[in-house]
């Protein structure tokens, strides 16, 4: 692919063509020489040798890093993110196989609340898959898209958990319609090679990394400041910045994750698909979910936190993450990563999934509700299924770039 780039045959034709006309210049002259010599009769002497114009060669581009990774890691769908897909679709049929025998037949050694909740977890995972594999079809951007309409709804599950006033409806707005939108649009516009000198390319990475946690951060207590009601003006403040730092900005590094240019540690590059690798990803952080609460349900002896949370013990922490790792190794071949990588970073993604599970259990504690929402049938709101992602997706992705980023 990187020889196509060369244009040889230009390149031979221009020197071919230069070989030939000083060939045939110089017979011509020596000829022509010799012959008028011959007709005179007197000795012949060498002519000199005529200096020919020199005649500029075609300029031959150089292969870039653009150039060579352009062959390696791709946004599109390739036959091991097809096979992960398949696969878990045949679990997914498979588990709602199990779940319609299980409703059908009263079994009195089975809950019928937990068959009652694996059920309603299963719908809100076949809804979960089906927008996944939606927004891959529809390639980065419509992944992006994706993305930012689910980090627009758990904001607004989070806010309406929380009691606001007047003076934050134009924060708020800002928020919203603003901040939340313009993260995505920056993530959408890190390809798109924009200059604002003639060589100078716009690095949209250095503007959406910082944009909400410095500039976002600091407008919203000053836009509420100037709308006069002081009154729980830092709770006010701090939920607002709360709710866009974990719905919107933690949240976009997954499809951020879309832009990485990879290679493999020993630095040949990944021709892997970057599709696959979020796959990965939000695979990997649901499954650490399921892991660890039926560890938790195997051995519930040692509780961490029994005020925020009754069902999350330190067995199911441990044992899950143990076993995601697991997974995770099982996984590596979707992923630039060794089996020991991807085990190392599947740990990392359930052990931040439980962190980011038991904060929001403490947020919905604090505000005395159950659930966030009822959007997804069975599982509460939008944000009771991405807590985990929210608090594993940037870490994710700046240790794949960090470690496994070609520049």
């Amino acid at each position: 692919m990187l020889v196509s780039n060369f244009d040889f045959a230009q390149v031979l034709t221009s020197w071919i063509g230069l070989g030939t006309a000083k060939v045939f210049f110089l017979g011509q002259s020596d000829s022509s020489s010799g012959s008028d010599a011959q007709q005179s009769g007197t000795p012949t002497s060498p002519s000199p040798e005529v200096p020919l114009p020199e005649v500029p060669l075609p300029e031959v581009p150089l292969p870039n890093i653009e150039q060579l990774v352009s062959s390696g890691s791709k946004v599109g769908l390739n036959l091991p993110t097809i096979v992960l897909a398949f696969a878990v679709l045949c679990v997914l049929a498979g588990a709602s196989l199990i779940a319609r025998h299980l409703t059908k037949q009263s079994n009195p050694y089975i809950n019928p609340a937990l068959v009652q909740r694996f059920v309603q977890r299963l719908w809100a995972w076949w809804l979960m898959f089906a927008i996944l594999i939606s927004g891959m079809f529809l390639h980065r951007i419509g992944t992006i898209v994706l993305f930012g309409l689910v980090s627009f709804w758990a904001f607004r599950e989070f806010i309406t958990m929380a009691p606001t006033r007047r003076g934050d409806h134009r924060a708020l707005f800002w928020s919203l319609v603003v901040f939340t939108p313009l993260q995505y649009v920056l993530i959408g516009l890190a390809q798109s090679g924009l200059t604002y000198r003639p060589d100078k390319t716009i690095d949209f990475y250095s503007i959406y990394s910082v944009m909400i946690p410095v500039y976002a951060s600091l407008f919203i207590p000053a836009r509420i400041a100037v709308a006069g009601d002081s009154k729980r003006f830092l709770e006010r403040s701090a939920q607002i910045q709360s709710g866009l730092l974990i719905c919107v900005y933690c949240l976009s590094f997954a499809p951020a994750l879309l832009d990485l240019e990879l290679c493999r540690s020993d630095g040949t590059v990944w021709d892997g698909s970057r599709t696959g690798l979020l796959f990965f990803f939000i695979l990997i952080s649901q499954l650490s979910d399921v892991l660890q609460w039926t560890w938790g349900r195997i051995r519930s002896k040692r509780v961490i936190a029994k005020e925020i949370s009754s069902t999350r013990t330190w067995d199911g922490v441990l044992g899950g993450s143990l076993s995601t790792g697991i997974f995770g190794a099982l996984l590596y071949w979707v992923t630039p990563f060794t089996p020991w990588e991807s085990a190392f970073m599947a740990i990392v993604v359930s052990i931040l999934g439980f962190a980011g599970g038991i904060t929001m259990s403490a947020i919905k504690r604090d505000r005395g509700v159950h659930d966030y929402g009822t959007l997804v049938m069975g599982h509460a709101g939008v944000l009771d299924r991405i807590d985990s992602i929210c608090f594993s997706a940037p870490v994710f992705y700046h240790l794949t770039r960090f470690f496994f980023s070609v520049q």
